[in-house]
């Protein structure tokens, strides 16, 4: 089940604990992908926070919010890219889209087979998807205080098995949001400090929230006898005289 929109945005916009979360969590994002320019790329859930550093150089920059979350407008200042959109029926064509960042999309979903499939859809050649998800060992999944409280909480394992029955794979991973999900001040204060440990001198340590990229598997034709015949020379030459060879 979806959260309201307008939960998210005062969390992500109106809260100390959601601004730096939003922060958090769209550093890691560039770290992964710095730039995309040229590109088209695509929010699904409520991934507009993360998605302002690309609007100077992509090509296009959309945000999809599904029809039980409720959508707003958005970038603030500039012409809207928000999309109000069924779970599972995107209007994005097949194969347009080369960055895909769903957040508050998938452990929500009640489809999630579905969803998956939606987002392979749309990815073209060489695209690439970043599923950002409550982590089961984090803090952040076991208090409601935030948007990640809620929802189907991941491990590493089970959300790769996930992917993997739909087609994907897994090309990198890493964790975000260490400090305590708090509006103290105290640990607003040291925010920084706790993610900078996380990732380097506490790797023990579990973040709130899991971030997986993956890729769209695209098989060769399997179809029986396929081989053989590519494998045998074309015969519409045959017949014909060959230069500098006398006929027979």
């Amino acid at each position: 089940m979806h959260l309201d929109v307008l939960d998210l945005r005062n969390f992500y916009y109106r809260t100390g604990l959601g601004r730096a979360a939003q922060k958090a969590v769209r550093d890691r994002l560039l770290a992964l992908w710095p730039e995309a320019k040229g590109q088209t790329v695509v929010g699904f859930g409520f991934a507009a926070p993360l998605l302002r550093p690309y609007l100077s150089d992509a090509r296009r920059v959309i945000a999809l919010m599904p029809a039980p979350q409720g959508v707003m407008p958005w970038p603030a200042g500039m012409p809207n890219t928000s999309v109000l959109t069924e779970e599972t029926q995107w209007p994005i064509p097949t194969g347009m889209v080369d960055k895909l960042v769903l957040m508050h999309g998938l452990e929500t979903s009640d489809s999630t087979a579905a969803l998956l499939e939606e987002c392979w859809r749309v990815l073209g050649p060489g695209g690439r998807v970043i599923f950002i998800v409550p982590s089961r060992g984090g803090l952040w999944a076991r208090r409601d205080v935030t948007p990640f409280g809620y929802g189907h909480p991941y491990s590493l394992s089970q959300l790769e098995g996930q992917l993997r029955q739909h087609a994907f794979t897994t090309e990198r991973h890493l964790s975000a949001l260490y400090a305590p999900p708090s509006h103290k001040r105290f640990w607003l204060r040291t925010a920084p400090y706790w993610e900078k440990a996380g990732r380097t001198v506490l790797p023990w340590l579990s973040g709130g929230v899991l971030m997986v990229e993956a890729s769209k598997q695209v098989y060769a034709p399997t179809k029986p006898g396929l081989r053989e015949v590519v494998r045998r020379p074309l015969k519409v030459l045959e017949g014909l005289p060959v230069p500098g060879v006398e006929p027979a």
